[in-house]
């Protein structure tokens, strides 16, 4: 493990003894009153937390100066346009400056706050991100990782790409893996985490070709890498207490998350129609209301509302567009996490170490073939 990954204490940019998070106010699909909630509860429950808000001032003033002692910690930065859920990346990119979204992103560019959150247009915040923060020496292709309620003592999973990119080749799959397992040691607290290769089955001869080749990378990786490598896994592995990070393409993988979403959904209406359809089911449901609200808390998708985006020049958090203050929270919750333990500097270091083994091992292989020929 890297000295960076074995450091203790936030390593992030500092303002009053606090973690400072650039926040944009609009793109959501609940408009800013719904952001400045999910602000003010968070908090309230974090008082080390400052806030960079950005969107039109006049608004964000009104909004903000309705919540006792809120406006002492927030700076607004005013940025009138917005981008909307459906504009277009390359739009965005062209005429962008000026937006929330854009100067949310510059703020961890300029180093003022050390992770940007948005509920905005996702293709839209990749794009600007990549612009703006630039990828990390050695990632190929940023990965979107969202946590997946699961069987383990964390309660969740970790899966990437869920949507950055569609396409992986072996050595994205490997460096998937790589920041899989930072991410699951700073922000889920594991020492060691189990990383599986999402594929048709769990036998070796399974799955294309380039899955194949970056199941012997990964496996080639894990203790340089410190997380133990279990295999190919399955779609029913995805919530289960086998694996603790799931790597695969975003194409698969944002299929994944949105069928997982749906079905969640889809249990809950399920669940509602069966309770309510009679006087009998309906005192059940009164007699199970304890064990339904743990479930429903268990479950409820805006606990672990927020994508982050990995393999860049700082660190991006990506809310659901319709999360509500609950949601927005948690969003910012999970940022703070990441910023306290000083995730980007770990990540970044992760990944450049594993760019000096990998090369250390090209010249090795060069050397063995130049005595063979020599």
């Amino acid at each position: 493990m890297t000295s960076a990954e074995n450091s203790t204490g936030p390593r992030s940019p500092q303002h009053q003894g606090s973690v400072v998070i650039s926040v944009d106010a609009m793109g959501g699909d609940r408009g800013p009153s719904a952001v400045v909630a999910g602000i003010a509860q968070s908090a309230e429950k974090n008082p080390e937390i400052r806030f960079i808000v950005h969107g039109p001032i006049a608004e964000l003033e009104r909004l903000i100066s309705r919540r006792d002692g809120l406006a002492a910690r927030c700076d607004i930065r005013d940025a009138a346009g917005v981008v909307t859920m459906d504009d277009k990346p390359s739009q965005v990119l062209r005429k962008g400056e000026g937006t929330s979204m854009w100067s949310t992103v510059e703020s961890v560019r300029k180093g003022e706050a050390t992770v940007a959150v948005s509920c905005g247009n996702t293709g839209a915040l990749m794009a600007l991100s990549m612009l703006r923060l630039r990828k990390l020496p050695g990632v190929n292709r940023p990965a979107i990782a969202c946590l997946w309620p699961s069987r383990n003592p964390q309660g969740f999973n970790v899966m990437l790409d869920v949507g950055a990119d569609i396409r992986a080749d072996a050595q994205d799959l490997l460096t998937y893996a790589l920041m899989g397992a930072s991410y699951a040691r700073n922000g889920l607290g594991l020492a060691r985490p189990r990383v599986g290769l999402l594929n048709v089955g769990t036998e070796e001869h399974k799955g294309r070709a380039e899955l194949k080749q970056a199941h012997e990378l990964i496996g080639a990786a894990a203790e340089s890498g410190s997380f133990e490598y279990v295999g190919f896994v399955e779609g029913g592995d995805l919530p289960s207490d086998r694996v603790d990070v799931i790597v695969t393409d975003g194409f698969t993988g944002n299929i994944a998350l949105k069928t997982g979403e749906g079905t969640a959904k889809l249990v809950g209406d399920f669940l509602k129609e069966a309770f309510g359809n009679s006087v009998m089911s309906k005192f059940a449901a009164l007699l199970a209301m304890t064990s339904l609200k743990r479930l429903q808390k268990r479950i409820d998708p805006r606990r672990v509302n927020g994508g982050v985006f990995l393999g860049l020049n700082g660190t991006v958090v990506k809310s659901h567009g319709s999360a509500d203050e609950t949601g927005i929270s948690a969003a910012i919750k999970l940022a703070f996490q990441l910023a306290q333990s000083g995730f980007h500097d770990r990540l970044a270091a992760r990944v450049a170490q594993s760019l000096a083994h990998e090369a250390a091992g090209r010249t090795g292989t060069e050397k063995e073939e130049y005595k063979g020929t020599s």
